[in-house]
This record gives C-alpha cells, structure tokens and sequence, in this order.
C-alpha cells in the first residue's frame, strides 16, 4: 500500500487524484484502523493536513503522536503534508423522531376514544350538536 502511494504521488495524472485526496486516502495507512475510526483526515491546506477528531481527548494523544504520524505520513507520500493539525469534530445528531409539543394531552379530544367506530359517531355527533 505504502508503495503504491508514494507511486500515485509521484505521477503527473493531470489532476485525476488531488494532493487532497492522497493525503486523505494515506491517513489511514499512517495510524491504522483503530485511530483512524476516531481521527478522519479532511482537508489539505498548505501542506497541513487537518484532522477531525471525536473529542479533546483524541485531540490531545494524536497531538503528543504527530511527529511519528507526519514520519509515517512523509514515507507513504513524500514531502506532501508537513504538519498536522487536529480539530474537534462537530458532534452530528441523528434523526429524531416528531414528537408533539404536548404529548399528554391529545390534539382531539375525540383521538383518545379507542374504537374507531365509536370515534367517528363522536365526531359527526359533535359536528351536528355545533352547526
């Protein structure tokens, strides 16, 4: 894999793969699966790669590890990406479902009535006694 990249790096593809898109696809192979579940690489922005992390304390041990991560990076891709910087990822929210303002207290008096048959006659009985 490291070969194959300092091979791609090397090419001239006429933009094909971006120097962003090299360095994003070797941060993996620098730290390996288990990090890289935690720390995705970005972007690149003048030979710095950015990286987002779960939280600061991720932030904090890849800090303490970018000088073998930047040895380990330069080996797979040349003098492409010279520094690292990490940043906390903004947390993402999963959809949630709708839920009413009020959920104890239904829209319609008439929906807490169970059988369904029983909720029609209430309804069309309301709307006669209110024409």
């Amino acid at each position: 894999m490291e070969r194959a990249a300092k091979s791609l790096a090397k090419l001239k593809l006429g933009g094909a793969i971006s120097s962003e898109g090299l360095a994003c696809a070797a941060w993996p192979v620098a730290v390996g699966e288990r990090i890289a579940r935690h720390a995705v690489a970005k972007s690149l922005v003048r030979e710095r790669l950015v990286v987002e992390v779960d939280d600061a304390v991720w932030q904090k041990q890849l800090f303490h590890l970018r000088h073998p991560i930047l040895k380990k990076l330069r080996e797979t891709l040349g003098d492409l990406v010279n520094d690292v910087e990490f940043r906390i990822a903004i947390p993402r929210r999963l959809p949630q479902p709708a839920r009413s303002l009020n959920p104890s207290k239904p829209i319609d008096e008439a929906d807490a009535i169970g059988d369904p048959v029983l909720r029609i006659l209430y309804k069309q009985a309301r709307k006669k006694a209110t024409a």
